[in-house]
């Protein structure tokens, strides 16, 4: 169906089966038969996208969707403008699966889009969800891409449906296209900036009307935006790492509580908020962040073998090998090694072939003790002490399975360091934590997620000690440099929806529009 600028032309509704995320059961903790080294993760939910006047905008989003693929695995949407239609299309599962085929990359015509790649947080996996979102307003198509969560999310839906509006999704995101839809100024820009002005909580934005590409980020700057340059041509990413992919020169990043528009005009900046000292994500740097990338100045990668040596100053340990756990850990386990001279091996090997959709096996093989994903290198083990080195530490289920590998490999000892703090309060900004009370560190001392994991020693990185990987002498109680409310319960906006409904969870989209 063709429609003028302010319509959609197609939206793709094909759909794979949604892969184990946001409410899935928790595994067990024994039974080790499939070690899936994922299961017991932080997850954040969404990576963004967009291009300004090139060409092959849609390729090029889908390339680089491709390479924010790490910060959501559910579902994958590009939103595309040719002058005088808006084309989306947006498919549930990765974005190799979705976006691969030339025949789907054509009908997104048009030298500027966005693109957007998901994990929930909130709402279910349906397509309904899946971002971009585009809406028709009275200026134009509008097209919305959001990275973070909203704390008052909740409290604004419900206040906009209560005033007639019609939701078509259980994300938080749509309520940015209603506050924009509703806001009675006579420019586009100033519409946009009206609705930021109502948000709480963490986000990034990209944003498509059918004259100008649009970022924003929230006023502490708690999830990460980047300006780049491709031949001329303005993009705004996630991460660096999506400007690598393509060969985009990185230009800088955006500031806290900036709003950029770029047009045929050029790149425009406004700050429509107060000043206020930006508190970004700690865990960008602790994990969510792909190694290669740069973040606020620093390299990850760099980061994380620091975070690793100074948890080997912290806490040393009488061992024979350093052992990553695949993939997270390697980093602060090089840095580990490093630091404390003693050697660093593979001591977990990891089956990169296995997907989510390959057979299951049955009972009887399960009893067989199957490790399809991760398996032990007993060449390395057998006999050691090993030091296994993580990033982090959630509900302490899949370390109990590490550790458990570990001695079936004939490890002699195992010590557990954990390259972060003890995460003791859940997350409201975007990354899908438990409640509190199945944080293993909310429920016990150091002593008992010792015994639960079934280490001879375990150790975390200190607060502190992530400050000084940072650069820092230490944190700044009154000042906090970074967002790290996980580790200090230290939040650092409010939390409105959580505050105003009595035994209602934070994160409860779904739930309230059920």
């Amino acid at each position: 169906m063709d429609c003028d600028s302010q319509g959609l032309e197609t939206e793709g509704e094909k759909g794979a089966a949604a892969p184990h995320g946001h409410g899935a059961p928790l595994p067990e903790t024994r039974g080790a038969f499939d070690l899936d080294l994922n299961g017991d993760r932080l997850r954040e939910e969404c990576g963004v996208f967009g291009i300004y006047n090139h060409p092959e905008a849609a390729a090029i989003t889908a390339i680089g969707l491709h390479a924010l693929q790490h910060r959501g695995q559910e579902a994958a949407g590009i939103v595309s403008y040719d002058g005088r239609r808006f084309h989306s299309e947006r498919r549930l599962g990765l974005v190799g699966d979705a976006f691969s085929d030339a025949n789907v990359i054509a009908r997104l015509p048009g030298d500027s889009a966005v693109g957007h790649v998901r994990y929930s947080t909130t709402g279910e996996t349906l397509l309904r969800n899946v971002q971009p979102l585009f809406a028709e307003l009275d200026a134009g198509g509008f097209a919305v891409g959001h990275n973070g969560n909203l704390t008052n999310g909740l409290t604004l839906r419900k206040q906009l449906v209560r005033e007639g509006a019609i939701t078509q999704s259980t994300t938080d995101t749509e309520v940015i296209l209603h506050l924009v839809a509703r806001s009675k100024k006579p420019r586009f820009i100033d519409r946009f900036i009206d609705a930021l002005r109502a948000l709480e909580g963490a986000y990034s934005l990209v944003a498509l009307t059918n004259k100008k590409l649009i970022g924003a980020r929230d006023p502490l700057g708690i999830r990460p935006l980047v300006l780049g340059s491709l031949e001329g041509s303005p993009i705004l990413a996630s991460e660096t790492c999506a400007l690598d992919i393509i060969g985009a020169r990185y230009v800088r990043d955006i500031e806290n509580g900036e709003v950029i528009v770029i047009d045929e005009e050029g790149v425009q900046s406004f700050k429509p908020f107060p000043e206020m000292a930006a508190r970004p994500c700690i865990f960008e740097y602790i994990y969510f962040a792909r190694p290669d990338s740069v973040v606020g100045g620093r390299s990850v990668y760099q980061v994380r073998k620091k975070m690793g040596q100074v948890l080997a100053e912290e806490s040393p340990a009488n061992a024979d090998v350093i052992v990553p756990v695949p993939d997270s850990g390697v980093p602060a386990a090089i840095g580990f090694s490093q630091l404390s001279g003693i050697p660093y091996e593979l001591g977990i090997i990891r089956n990169h072939y296995v997907g989510r959709t390959f057979i299951q096996p049955t009972q009887s093989i399960r009893d067989q003790g199957v490790r399809m994903k991760h398996s032990a290198n007993r060449s390395v083990v057998e006999g050691k002490s090993i030091v296994l080195v993580d990033d982090s530490l959630v509900r302490g289920t899949t370390s109990v399975k590490i550790v458990q590998m570990m001695r079936d490999a004939g490890a002699k000892e195992v010590h557990f360091r954990i390259a972060s703090p003890p995460i003791t309060h859940p997350d409201y900004y975007g990354i899908d934590t438990p409640d509190r009370d199945k944080l293993l560190a909310a429920t016990h001392d150091l002593e008992g997620m010792r015994r639960y994991i079934g280490a001879d020693s375990l150790a975390f990185l200190s607060v502190n000690g992530v400050y000084r990987a940072m650069g820092y002498e230490a944190r700044d109680p009154a000042k906090p440099q970074f967002t790290d409310h996980c580790f200090t319960g230290d939040y650092p906006t409010p939390l409105t929806d959580r505050a105003g409904a009595v035994g209602q969870q934070q994160l409860s989209l779904l739930a309230e529009a059920s």
